[in-house]
């Protein structure tokens, strides 16, 4: 099973994909995609293109994202929560089932804490997948997503997880 982790930013939108091969993780490719500073539609268009471009390349079956959060600027949600939107579009636009995840949930799947800071999180992904190196913060949380979906989302023997959510570490 491939996997693609997605950590959606208007910014930075950072990428991972892992192949699941019983309980066994292996790293396949991550990386950013960074959106130039200009009109928010052009800004959606590149996420958008370049999500189906990594989605082509490497031929997820299932993709993970990481859920919005609302942060103390409303303005900020909103422009997060679309930049989200269009990365679900271009999973969905490829027929891929997406499952979504809080960062609570991530963090708590891959170093034990939900409360953990980016650094631990880079730490653990770079010894869960035997990295050489440290992933960049955004593309270590995509990686997360990715490991979460890997052993949350693929649990009950790997029933689909299509139109699912987790909800206090459960599927619903």
């Amino acid at each position: 099973m491939r996997i693609l982790g997605i950590d959606p930013g208007l910014r930075i939108t950072g990428f991972g994909v892992l192949e699941k091969e019983g309980q066994q993780l292996s790293y396949i490719a991550s990386g950013c995609i960074k959106t130039p500073d200009g009109e928010l539609p052009e800004r959606l268009k590149v996420i958008l293109d370049s999500l189906r471009e990594v989605i082509a390349q490497h031929q997820p079956q299932q993709v993970a994202v990481e859920k919005v959060f609302v942060n103390v600027n409303p303005q900020s949600t909103l422009l997060l929560g679309q930049a989200r939107g269009a990365a679900i579009c271009a999973a969905v636009m490829e027929n891929l089932p997406v499952a979504e995840y809080t960062a609570l949930q991530v963090k708590q799947a891959v170093v034990g804490n939900g409360h953990a800071k980016k650094e631990q999180v880079q730490e653990m992904v770079k010894r869960l997948l035997t990295l050489s190196g440290t992933p960049s913060p955004d593309a270590a949380d995509a990686l997360a997503c990715a490991i979460c979906h890997a052993h949350a989302g693929m649990g009950l023997g790997a029933l689909a997880t299509k139109g699912l959510r987790m909800r206090n570490g459960r599927l619903i």
